[in-house]
């Protein structure tokens, strides 16, 4: 045996035995041979810290970085040896490395020995172990990041990588086959019994790869036939990613360009990997990318190692349901614009209701078509939804009534339950039907591009400041007042008998409360406070006020449309007068409670 492969099995075993792998091997073989069932392959998971390894040997470390599979050969011989070795190990478990000079023929033996020993009754062949390599990191260097751009040009051997993607669409938990016994169909054949050809899947290889119909004998050259008793499943499972530079393009940055393309890529989760990954999620990954030929089209993909979370005929395999993302998945914790509710077909806005009031969509997955039983699959909404009504297109196609209420917005096409599972509606009277979309995709874009200013003032603050102001916000605990509480329950109790009659009763949803302690409890937060005051309660009821205004109507507490900023705000004396209207609109306030709640007292 070549003295730097001697070597290199030698240093293998040392650093198993110092971080715990001979032990967990010893335990995996213990599982296996307490199953008493025989399987064509017997699949062993060994972690390996590159720099470590590079630490005791540096032609082993650059094995498993650059050529995996020559790797796990190293550590199957050495797996083989820890079972000749099994006695000691189990006994006293101390690397006895006095039995180096005898290391080569013992691995020309090891065959024998797991017999002998036992660890595996079930075992037959060497070819019947199969090593997975995990490495816990990579060097953070820039040839060790995949890159689809260069990608197979500048990819000359199966060696790992680590990328970065979001996940925009995966398909459901399917069987594929880990290893399998393949047996001459010549009975006069040698090779008609025993466990001469085993086949075992690598990285990158499709389901064909490891198992088909074509194969043959190596020494009679009869056709091969499956025992399929033998054979070995495993779960997997495909995802399709895009690269995590491309989220840019959906928050607006695109450097102005009018057109761009994104390219998404396909990686496989294996086994104990499956589930791993959600839908919306961005995930950092180790993995071996490949090519797969599929007739004339070739698809890039990426069998995965390890993650980190910061038709029946189709072309991955058979039997494969592919779940595609939609807006409001992808803008998990910031905003999904669905345009004018009144353009919504009916069946869509009931889907939108479901989803608004249990925050999760459900996917039918017909087990005709994908499977053997229908599935169904529950996906978590975690984005909030912005939508608007043209008032004018509203009226085009509802004649409003003469007794129509000042100041209410003609909804009787959409449902009062989905208007309630917004929580507020605010008014926009600068709008127009000409300006509608121009002026929205405008407010979206100054939404979500922080390097545009609005006003002057601002420019002093950068984009960093706000999100650091939000993050602190949202983290601080605060707590009512009994001022505070007083106000809100006053206003619910006064609202609700003003906007009460015999027919339809109140008007207010049992939600109402919720939302004005929300309301009162985000102000007081965004003013750096610990306990909500009257005054955040009051920019909480101008809010409601004015949502309920556009349902129902003005009512005897009358808002203006802009209640919380009636006039720009440009300088300090705006800012002067912007207090006294509130302060106005506070009087206003208690007025309206002593009036229709005269039980609830103040100060």
């Amino acid at each position: 045996m070549r003295p730097d492969l001697l070597k290199m099995k030698e240093v293998a075993l040392i650093y198993l035995d110092r971080s715990g792998g001979l032990q967990k091997f010893v335990d995996d073989c213990k599982r296996y041979n307490d199953s008493k069932q025989s399987y064509a392959v017997y699949r062993f998971i060994i972690s390996v810290n590159p720099s470590d390894i590079a630490e005791l040997d540096v032609a082993l470390g650059n094995q498993i970085l650059h050529k995996p599979m020559k790797a796990v050969q190293i550590f199957q011989s050495v797996s083989e040896f820890v079972c000749l070795q099994r006695q000691k190990y189990i006994q006293h478990f101390k690397p006895d490395f006095s039995l180096q000079n005898h290391f080569i023929f013992e691995l020309q033996v090891c065959f024998i020995a797991i017999k002998t020993l036992s660890l595996i009754e079930q075992l037959q062949t060497e070819a019947q172990i199969n090593i997975v390599l995990k490495p816990t990191h990579l060097p953070p260097l820039p040839s060790y990041v995949l890159s689809l751009c260069e990608f197979p040009l500048d990819y000359i051997s199966q060696r790992f990588y680590m990328s970065e993607g979001i996940v925009i669409a995966m398909g459901t938990v399917v069987k594929y086959t880990q290893g399998a016994r393949f047996l001459c169909s010549e009975e006069t054949c040698p090779f008609s019994e025993g466990f001469n050809y085993i086949r075992v899947h690598i990285p990158g290889a499709t389901e064909s790869a490891t198992v088909r119909n074509d194969f043959v004998c190596s020494l009679c050259a009869s056709p091969l036939q499956e025992d399929m008793k033998f054979r070995v499943l495993g779960d997997k499972q495909l995802v399709e990613m895009i690269d995590a530079k491309a989220l840019s393009a959906f928050q607006g940055y695109s450097n102005n360009k009018p057109h761009f393309r994104i390219q998404s890529f396909t990686v496989f989760l294996r086994d104990e990997l499956s589930n791993k990954m959600k839908i919306g999620n961005r995930y950092r990954f180790i993995g071996i990318p490949a090519c797969i030929q599929n007739c004339s089209q070739v698809t890039v993909c990426i069998e995965v190692n390890s993650i980190q979370l910061c038709s029946p005929e189709d072309k991955h395999g058979t039997g494969t349901a592919s779940i595609q993302a939609c807006s409001a998945l992808l803008a998990k914790g910031g905003i999904c614009f669905i345009g004018d509710l009144l353009s919504q077909k009916k069946d869509k806005l009931e889907l939108l209701q479901s989803v608004l009031e249990s925050r999760t969509t459900t996917v039918f997955i017909p087990g005709k078509k994908y499977g053997d039983v229908d599935q169904q699959v529950i996906l978590p909404i975690q984005t909030s939804f912005w939508t608007f009504v043209d008032e004018d297109s509203s009226s085009k196609k509802y004649v409003q009534k003469d007794d129509t209420l000042i100041g209410k917005l003609d909804l009787r096409s959409i449902s009062t339950n989905l208007i309630d599972a917004f929580g507020l509606l605010i008014h926009c009277n600068e709008l127009s039907c000409q300006l509608v979309l121009p002026l929205l995709d405008h407010i979206m874009k100054k939404a979500i591009d922080p390097e545009e200013v609005p006003y002057t003032i601002s420019q002093q603050f950068r984009t960093q400041d706000y999100e650091e102001l939000i993050v602190f916000a949202k983290n601080l605990q605060v707590e009512l007042s009994s001022e505070a509480e007083r106000l809100i329950h006053g206003y619910y109790l006064a609202s609700r008998r003003v906007r009460t009659d015999s027919i339809h009763g109140s008007k207010l949803s049992t939600s109402a409360l919720k939302i004005l302690v929300s309301l009162s409890e985000a102000h007081t937060k965004l003013s750096l406070r610990r306990k909500v005051l009257e005054e955040d309660v009051l920019i909480a009821v101008l809010l409601f006020e004015s949502s309920l205004t556009l349902k129902h109507g003005a009512s005897v507490f009358c808002v203006a449309p802009n209640a919380v900023f009636p006039f720009d705000l440009i300088d300090e004396n705006t800012l002067q007068q912007r207090d006294v209207y509130l302060m106005q609109c506070h009087q206003q306030l208690l007025q309206f409670i002593a009036t229709y709640s005269p039980g609830t007292r103040y100060h």
